[in-house]
């Protein structure tokens, strides 16, 4: 073993009692982080807008403050991007996170020198955590390759502009820079087929123990790796033992990544997004992930099914309920204030509080009021491939309001890695899943309202071609896995396996 594993043993049990110290007094700690927000922003325009000098109190915040999704910010947003200072935070921010906005086009995520580090350490943290919880450091000695979009950045009136991996891309530390893949050069290819094509052939030499990325991306590089050298991942990196993963639930995937690797390995899940760096996996089993309540960000959730009536009460951390959907509301040191984020979280945990994705609070399914979220979709798909050897490489669901005949239902659209020989079973599965997690949709079938669930097949690698035919391919990018239209719906019957 290195030096470097060897001494990775003492600082992550060094990390992992600093983490204690907060975790272990959460509401002190975000007490502390809401006092210090409302000091270091009073005298900026938005401060004085809301009259931070007279905010003591989390009630005093809520009625000086307004939820704010992008579109509403976007006013105060546009301020900072042509250049002025102290806007939104003090000073100018170091860069802007370009990401796509479905209805207010590309948005500009302000990142600050306050909130940049708070990036970079989560990550190491969750690494760290998982050396201190597992003994196992011997990965720091291999190779690691974080699949992301171009580090290339653009100047927008004195601000760096780029997608947030590709700004993180900047601050790999010193220590991991000779481990880290793929090469810069590589890194900034723009094509994602031509950049994963290079990937492979970089990484195919390499001693790779640590691979990360979004899994359905991951899953694109694994199939190329396969085709090229015949074998499994795993037998191809001997010493690859720890999966990163980020922007959706694996789940999903776990199956088809297992066939692809050929035997288990560890995985550690990232909560990350432009806004903030918000929880990570702090112990490998152990549901949920740990809410980082140290980092510059003061949380607030409001319940989901109330979030849509005129004034939902807003909460802090002491009042949040195990198991209840909330849409998560923030407050950063990159100057973003009461920000619906539209992310939806629940609490697996509250001592130390953990939490899972469930889904966005736009992308849900409720044609009939049925209210069906992404974590229960998700979840139906686990317990109907159980025990099975069906693999699935990606789906996605729609309502189909006006069918040809018969009552209107949910369609799945699924790509395949392997047909079941029973489609109805499957199907069947699904949906007695689905009526078990969702008392709403249980009452629509069994009043007729709906008919049961319908899978549509999508061709290999039918979802790829659609990210592809509207410039989403690759990256950060993802499809979502529901929506309440048939917008993606209707663009997939191109894409359907024709019998």
């Amino acid at each position: 073993m290195s030096i470097k594993a060897l001494l990775a043993k003492p600082f992550a049990k060094y990390i992992f009692k600093s983490v204690q110290k907060w975790a272990n007094d959460p509401i002190t700690t975000q007490d502390k982080v809401f006092k210090d927000l409302i000091s270091e922003a009073e005298s900026t325009l938005f401060g004085k807008d809301h009259n931070f000098q007279n905010i003591k109190t989390f009630e005093d915040f809520v009625k000086q403050v307004p939820v704010r999704d992008y579109e509403d910010l976007k006013p105060y947003v546009l301020k900072v991007v042509e250049g002025e200072e102290d806007i939104l935070w003090k000073g100018k921010p170091l860069y802007f996170a370009k990401t796509s906005g479905t209805t207010s086009g590309a948005k500009y995520i302000p990142i600050t020198k306050e909130s940049m580090p708070t990036h970079i350490e989560a990550a190491r943290n969750a690494i760290l955590l998982y050396i201190n919880e597992t003994g196992n450091s011997s990965f720091v000695d291999g190779k690691m390759i974080f699949l992301q979009g171009s580090p290339v950045l653009e100047m927008k009136n004195g601000v760096n502009l780029g997608r947030l991996s590709g700004i993180v891309a900047h601050f790999i530390p010193k220590y991991l820079q000779k481990n880290r893949l793929p090469s810069w050069e590589t890194n900034c290819i723009e094509d994602w087929e031509t950049k994963v094509d290079a990937i492979v052939e970089e990484t195919l030499p390499e001693d790779m123990t640590i691979i990360s990325g979004i899994p359905s991306w991951v899953q694109m590089y694994f199939e190329k790796i396969q085709e090229k050298t015949g074998e499994k991942v795993g037998d191809v990196f001997k010493n690859f033992n720890l999966f990163i993963f980020g922007g959706v639930n694996y789940e999903p995937y776990r199956a088809k990544f297992e066939q692809l690797i050929g035997r288990k390995v560890d995985s550690i899940e990232l909560y990350p997004a432009s806004e903030g760096f918000f929880a990570y996996q702090d112990k490998q089993h152990e549901i949920g992930m740990l809410l980082q309540l140290n980092s510059g960000i003061f949380y607030e959730f409001i319940k989901a099914d109330e979030f849509f009536e005129e004034a939902p009460k807003r909460i802090t951390i002491k009042d949040v309920e195990l198991n209840v959907n909330y849409v998560m509301i923030i407050s950063t040191t990159a100057g973003l204030w009461a920000y619906n984020i539209g992310d939806t979280v629940a609490f697996t945990s509250l001592k130390p509080y953990r939490v899972i994705v469930t889904g966005r609070i736009k992308h849900f399914i409720s044609a009939f009021g049925e209210h069906v979220i992404g974590k229960e979709v998700e979840q139906a798909m686990k317990d109907a491939t159980a025990n099975t050897d069906i693999r699935i490489s990606e789906f996605t669901v729609a309502p189909q309001i006006n069918p040809e005949s018969g009552l209107p239902y949910h369609e799945w659209f699924v790509e395949f890695e392997n047909e079941p020989e029973n489609f109805q079973e499957l199907i069947s599965n699904l949906d007695k899943s689905l009526q078990k997690q969702n008392s709403y949709y249980y009452d629509l079938i069994v009043g007729k309202v709906l008919q049961p669930l319908k899978i549509t097949s999508i061709k290999k690698d039918g979802f790829q071609d659609y990210m592809k035919s509207i410039g989403k391919l690759g990256g950060q990018n993802k499809i979502p896995r529901l929506a309440n239209d048939r917008k993606i719906a209707d663009k997939l019957y191109s894409l359907k396996v024709t019998k």
